[in-house]
């Protein structure tokens, strides 16, 4: 790949204060003080406050970016202080939005956090990514990274792209038409050219089931915040058309070149909305996709997909039989038990062939089913499965810890 132009236009000359700041950036071949101008000019979109966005966030503010944006719809959660560390237990049950916003506040009061406490969709995507120069994507789900890439690519937003499994990460940039440093455009690789198709549903486990060491996060994290300060200002060679593959247990690193699908058609249009891009990746529509927003509710006669702790306490308290399912995993429900559960880890119903068939079908269907996880995003993709089966199951909003407190 040629070299790639600086992303961003410098900014104002530095006052003292930010000269004193960024002093050991200025003597950097390829920074300097144009290059933290450019960095204070920036704009970058960071998706998901989670493992990945917690160390690219706090670096890329003590860095000068000028203007950071956050993505994210989730509360911090006790189990996500083990890798989110942009978060501490004093945020736990607030928006990861406000929590990060308030620690970077803190690191780098000159840098202004916008902060966007919504799931990105095809509705809003596009507007959202195209108030930035650059997006880096830690999302931890596949319908949102190939919504990221297409609204990338339609917009010309080079992407920064990290991925965590256990011991394992990933990262590359993708940029669907870069310009080189003579101001030409060239066909870049996309995360679509990468991985034309998602794997099955099931074959990839999430960090709740399969676990991830989080120290790994600070790793991939700090490699996603490099190559993002590269790009904005032209410093060395980035990844684009090159993904690291990163090994914590052995401690080693490769690089696998990659390059544009030249029969791929440039994608020109998103997907038509969520159950798309779900369907897509071989998922059932997000709950609410295609419901009703203000009932929570689906077709084919069942009741909520979801509902609030409160609201599962009642009905747990009345007549009508209910069963109460735990989707945790054993070890979470030893640490905090809910009486009366069935525990079932979610794996077994997210892990699709004849393991999946097997968890559904000791469902009970004749009444309905509440499901509980640690926080409610678990419970609430094997809500989705489950009602896909024809089970009136109900995610409990807030998890076990929230209906505890209800009951």
């Amino acid at each position: 790949m040629t070299s790639l132009a600086p992303l961003v236009a410098p900014g104002p000359e530095l006052d003292a204060a930010r000269l004193a700041r960024y002093a050991r950036h200025l003597p950097l071949p390829g920074v300097g003080p144009e290059g933290q101008r450019r960095l204070a000019a920036a704009r970058v979109l960071v998706v998901g406050a989670g493992g990945l966005g917690s160390p690219a966030l706090q670096y890329l503010a003590a860095a000068g970016v000028g203007t950071l944006g956050v993505v994210d719809d989730d509360v911090v959660d006790l189990s996500n202080l083990q890798r989110q560390v942009v978060h501490g237990t004093a945020d736990l049950g607030r928006p990861k939005v406000e929590s990060a916003r308030d620690r970077l506040a803190d690191l780098a009061p000159d840098v202004e956090v916008v902060t966007h406490p919504v799931r990105l969709t095809p509705e809003n995507v596009l507007e959202i990514v195209g108030g930035y120069d650059v997006v880096l994507d830690g999302a931890d789900n596949f319908p949102t990274r190939y919504l990221v890439s297409d609204a990338a690519e339609i917009l010309g937003v080079p992407v920064v792209w990290g991925a965590i499994h256990q011991f394992d990460g990933q990262v590359a940039v993708f940029w669907g038409a870069p310009v080189l440093d003579d101001g030409a455009r060239e066909r870049g690789v996309t995360y679509r050219d990468v991985f034309p198709v998602p794997p099955p549903p099931g074959t990839v486990p999430d960090c709740a089931t399969g676990g991830v060491l989080g120290a790994l996060c600070g790793t991939v994290g700090s490699v996603m915040a490099t190559e993002t300060v590269k790009l904005i200002t032209g410093a060395g060679t980035t990844l684009l058309g090159r993904i690291a593959v990163y090994d914590a247990l052995e401690l080693s690193w490769r690089q696998l070149a990659v390059r544009p699908d030249p029969t791929r058609e440039p994608v020109a249009e998103l997907l038509a909305d969520d159950a798309a891009y779900a369907a897509f990746c071989g998922l059932p529509a997000p709950v609410g996709g295609t419901a009703d927003a203000g009932t929570g509710t689906t077709g084919g006669g069942l009741g909520p997909a979801s509902m609030s702790a409160v609201d599962a306490a009642a009905l747990l308290a009345g007549d009508a039989p209910v069963a109460l399912v735990d989707v945790r995993e054993d070890w979470e429900v030893q640490a905090l038990p809910v009486a009366g559960a069935t525990v079932s880890p979610s794996g077994g119903f997210l892990g699709g062939g004849d393991g999946a068939a097997a968890a559904i079908s000791a469902l009970p269907a004749d009444r309905p089913v509440l499901l509980v996880c640690a926080a409610g995003a678990r419970s609430a993709r094997v809500a989705d499965v489950a009602r896909a089966a024809g089970v009136d199951a109900r995610s409990v909003e807030g998890g076990a810890p929230a209906l505890l407190l209800a009951i």
